[in-house]
């Protein structure tokens, strides 16, 4: 299910080019279209998050599933006028339903996994997301080539079928979601099989709302995680949702043939899975279900891989030829194996581990808002910038974000250490 929400937001990304050449946008007005889609997200997030914790996981998941599916399809069908506000009105609504997704997938997920197991669930969690990105990017080329049913056709670059055909997926999943998983393992008839530090003897998977904001908003860890997680937002939205314009625009490529962008876009998820579960199974193994050493050595290691990117970018040799094509491409990949690596880890185990099966939904709600927050502000100003200077400032702005995570996960070390030595449970 929540790989088909992917499907459902990503397919932007793949109408940008169709959108740019009819109604004459800029990129500084795509990014606002994307901005406005991140703050209704992060807001929802929020309450959301919330929200969930209260009415169960499923029902909040389901509840955004329709949204979703409702909206591509007006977005689809009813995204003639070309005004730039009906654009982002309607993604904007969009991104509130979508945030339905996360908190009520955690939810249902932190009841099943075990604190040790989590870390490696989260490396799950990324699979399933990059596979709703593996479907897009090889539907969303398809549909753009043009195809025939019988006598009907559709002609090339015809980009509104992108919000047309992936709700259908979703839909399909959301009559399975209805159907097959329970939320609990008790209510699946395994009472006992998890262990929540949280809530010994406590099988509760719904509490107030007045307890679980009281809660979660004073937990001496979430905003650390927070801040890191609004790095990850500023990143990882530039980097993908950019991804198909900076194909078009600077490596000169043709987005609905071209293999160089197809394998970028298929090695991009792929290289992702690799990464969050190599660092969730770390973190679990190895530190013991704690998050933020591994977080921190891929934010870092994520700052360095954009440093030098932007330098040799800035050198002249990323361009339309074979080796500018190349390096182009290798740099996507690498950003997003660190980035989609960090994505996982603080967004979804860390998450768990601070709510447990009780609050887990608005611990994600809280720590997930902000990677959206940090992406509304970051992709207008990176858009202005590449429509002002080029597409040679958009690594350079993006480099700091790293950094800024990897010290963020530097003082939850530190926290750490000291509610350990006076026995708080982190």
């Amino acid at each position: 299910m929540y790989a088909s929400y992917y499907m459902c937001r990503y397919n932007f990304r793949f109408a940008t080019p169709g959108m740019v050449q009819e109604f004459h946008f800029n990129t500084f007005q795509i990014t606002g279209i994307l901005s406005a889609w991140s703050v209704a997200y992060g807001f929802g997030q929020l309450l959301n998050g919330l929200l969930t914790d209260r009415i169960g996981g499923r029902a909040a998941m389901l509840i955004g599933a329709a949204g979703t599916i409702v909206l591509n399809f007006i977005y689809g069908f009813a995204s003639f006028t070309g005004t730039f506000s009906t654009f982002a009105l309607i993604w904007l609504l969009n991104g509130y339903f979508q945030s339905f997704g996360a908190p009520g997938m955690i939810k249902i997920n932190a009841a099943w996994f075990n604190r040790t197991e989590r870390g490696t669930f989260a490396g799950i969690f990324g699979f399933m997301i990059q596979s709703g990105q593996f479907a897009i990017n090889n539907l969303a080329p398809f549909l753009l080539a043009g195809f025939a049913i019988g006598a009907w056709t559709i002609g090339q670059d015809e980009w509104r079928w992108l919000f047309r055909i992936p709700p259908l997926v979703t839909a399909a999943m959301a009559v399975l979601v209805v159907l097959i998983p329970k939320e609990t393992p008790e209510q699946a008839g395994y009472p006992g099989l998890i262990h929540d530090e949280l809530s010994v003897g406590d099988t509760r998977v719904r509490v107030s709302i007045q307890e679980c904001f009281v809660t979660i908003f004073t937990h001496p860890l979430v905003w650390f995680y927070a801040v890191a997680y609004a790095c990850t937002g500023a990143v990882r939205n530039s980097s993908d949702q950019l991804a198909v314009l900076y194909f078009v625009q600077q490596l000169k490529l043709d987005i609905a043939t071209s293999r160089a962008a197809l394998w970028t876009m298929n090695l991009m998820p792929l290289v992702a899975v690799f990464g969050s579960l190599a660092s969730g199974i770390i973190s679990d193994k190895f530190f013991k279900g704690h998050r933020s050493p591994v977080a921190m050595g891929l934010y870092f290691g994520q700052s360095v891989v954009i440093i030098i990117a932007a330098v040799i970018i800035y050198s002249g040799f990323v361009g339309p030829t074979p080796m500018g094509v190349f390096l182009g491409c290798l740099f996507l990949i690498l950003i997003s194996l660190t980035v989609n690596s960090t994505h996982s880890l603080v967004g979804a185990a860390a998450p768990m581990d601070i709510g447990g099966r009780k609050m887990a939904g608005f611990a994600s709600g809280v720590i997930d808002s902000f990677q959206y927050f940090g992406a509304a502000i970051a992709l207008p100003a990176i858009g202005w910038l590449i429509d002002k200077y080029g597409w040679g400032v958009w690594y350079p702005t993006m480099a700091g974000f790293g950094i800024i995570g990897g010290c963020a996960m530097m003082l939850v070390m530190v926290k750490q250490r000291r509610l350990a030595t006076s026995g708080f449970e982190t």
